[in-house]
């Protein structure tokens, strides 16, 4: 099957994000006078947004009375230094870039707050990426694995689904495929392993980036 769009995921899936998400997750635990988080933990926390992040990391999650300001310390932090220790995981820029010179489309979709999203995709891609977009639950538009934000990245690209193929690396891009009508390709460099990914129905792997566009 030949796709004339491309849909990724964006931490794990195009960018390891890890370190400095648990840089912000731990500077804002710190600053409230909380335990601070193993790496381990923080990469089993990701993948459902960041405030989804902090209700797992934080004691007593969401009814914690210090919640809200562990939170905004975190997004806070996180604007200043999400590039810190950030960077694409190898081979991601050359498929990005095989993409765009075989006239594909191309659009980022996260559950990361979307002002890092944007910032994040312009600062290493460019004009390899046609859309970013992160998360707007304040606007009624649910986050991923609901279809919300993929069928709103296909509206301003021209696509739908049936040309599409959405990339991640997680069970909830697996989900967010699926309700969003499009094949999915998991890949086994991100947060999850291999038999994380095929127990929770993934049916395309791919070890290199190059795998994508083959």
């Amino acid at each position: 099957m030949e796709y004339s769009t491309y849909i990724f995921d964006l931490d794990g899936t195009l960018l390891n994000t890890l370190k400095d998400l648990a840089g912000g997750c731990n500077y804002a635990l710190r600053t409230n006078g909380m335990r601070e988080r193993t790496l381990d933990e923080v990469r089993q926390f990701v993948g459902n947004g960041v405030r989804l992040l902090m209700t797992r990391a934080i004691p007593g999650g969401e009814q914690n009375p210090k919640f809200e300001k562990t939170f905004q310390d975190f997004k806070d932090y996180y604007l200043k230094h999400g590039q810190d220790k950030t960077s694409p995981y190898p081979g991601i820029m050359d498929l990005l870039r095989r993409l765009h010179d075989q006239g594909k489309k191309v659009g980022v979709v996260s559950n990361k707050f979307d002002a890092a999203t944007k910032e994040l995709c312009q600062h290493y891609f460019g004009s390899l990426v046609d859309i970013a977009i992160g998360e707007h639950e304040s606007e009624g538009i649910r986050k991923k694995p609901a279809p919300d934000t993929v069928m709103e990245a296909l509206r301003v690209l021209g696509s739908k689904p049936e040309e599409a193929v959405y990339i991640g690396d997680s069970d909830v891009d697996i989900d967010t495929a699926r309700n969003s009508g499009m094949p999915c390709i998991s890949v086994l460099w991100g947060f999850r392993d291999r038999q994380f990914l095929l127990d929770h129905g993934a049916q395309h792997l791919v070890s290199e980036p190059k795998e994508i566009a083959n």
